[in-house]
């Protein structure tokens, strides 16, 4: 199997109309392993849903662990980029608040289903892939470092106190926020999301000068 590399490197190269169809067959394979799962979804399955050839299909993606691997590169940029421009400013006890009411609100909106979609993959794939672990992994320290991002700007303008560590509460709060929304799935309600967020609020708010 290509690397994920090789993999970017062809989709480089494609024309504009190939770009299309590429992003469209993906598109439908994050859909359909949102939904069912990646073990739960073949091939066949993403073929009839992007309305694709299987020689169309094929001419991108040479196995479907390679699909999978654009699938968790599409999750992340979906996750991260609509959490914007919240994410990229977590700069306050305020902004952090805004930004995990929007998540729980979200969650109820999506009926608690679905779960988030970067660890649904990870769940499913972290002791059996290493090449998708590997951008699972990326995906989530992507997510940390904008946290972290926001808690060292806390730090630097005097509102976070010098002893507070910004990458221990941003893996803690990412931690808390993923084991939440699982639980939120499970539950069918947003309260173990919400008294998880609001208890790793108040720790960091203990930092507070």
């Amino acid at each position: 199997m290509e690397n994920l590399m090789d993999v970017k490197k062809q989709e480089q190269r494609l024309t504009k109309k190939g770009k299309e169809t590429r992003a469209r067959i993906v598109d439908a394979a994050a859909k359909l392993m949102f939904d069912r799962g990646v073990a739960g979804t073949s091939v066949e399955d993403v073929q009839r849903e992007a309305k694709v050839s299987a020689s169309q299909l094929y001419h991108y993606f040479k196995e479907k662990r390679e699909l999978v691997l654009a699938v968790i590169v599409y999750q992340t940029e979906q996750v991260l980029s609509a959490q914007e421009p919240l994410l990229s400013h977590l700069d306050s006890m305020e902004a952090l608040r805004t930004w995990c009411d929007a998540i729980v609100q979200l969650q109820i909106e999506r009926q608690c289903q679905g779960g988030c979609p970067i660890g649904s993959l990870a769940s499913e794939l972290a002791d059996t892939d290493s090449a998708a672990r590997t951008e699972l992994t990326a995906g989530f320290m992507q997510w940390e470092h904008s946290i972290r991002r926001g808690l060292l700007a806390m730090q630097e303008h005097g509102e976070l106190r010098a002893d507070a560590d910004p990458d221990v509460l941003a893996l803690a709060l990412l931690t808390a926020l993923q084991g939440g929304l699982l639980l939120t799935q499970v539950r069918k309600e947003t309260s173990p999301l919400e008294a998880v967020l609001d208890a790793m609020l108040a720790h960091i708010r203990s930092f507070i000068i």
